[in-house]
């Protein structure tokens, strides 16, 4: 019995946490008024020579880039952040992942190696509320970073 109850009150705190993601989602989705950088390229309404592009996802070169090989895999749906996504974002996430793989083999870093980075909030050097993927290679990186 004891078991039960607390299987019951896991499940409507996560219930809870996730309904909360949502919430505080669509605030900063409804306080994001203008479109960000990253929508205004997915929608092509600011040019950029794209690596890749399909019905889920964009990716191209940062235009500030920290190695050799600086790729950005962007979602076309907007997450604002990783903390923020839901179950409903799971097959986009995982997309995401097999695209930036994909990437780096056709870029010719998947032998020597790379990294993906994705950073939430103001400490962890989000610049942009619309959550994207680093492809970082072609060169050794440190650890740790920053």
């Amino acid at each position: 019995m004891r078991a039960s109850m607390s299987s019951i009150g896991l499940r409507r705190i996560t219930l809870t946490m996730l309904k909360l993601a949502r919430m505080v989602r669509s605030a900063i989705l409804a306080k994001m008024s203008e479109k960000t950088l990253f929508e205004k390229i997915c929608a092509k309404e600011i040019p950029a020579v794209l690596l890749h592009e399909d019905e889920h996802c964009v990716a191209f070169r940062d235009i500030s880039p920290q190695a050799p090989t600086h790729i950005l895999v962007i979602p076309r749906r907007v997450i604002p952040r990783v903390g923020l996504a839901t179950e409903q974002d799971e097959a986009l996430l995982g997309h995401l992942l097999l695209v930036a793989a994909e990437i780096a083999r056709n870029e010719g870093i998947a032998e020597t190696g790379y990294r993906l980075v994705i950073n939430h909030g103001p400490d962890g050097g989000e610049s942009v509320p619309h959550l994207h993927i680093h492809l970082i290679g072609g060169r050794k990186l440190e650890w740790p970073p920053g």
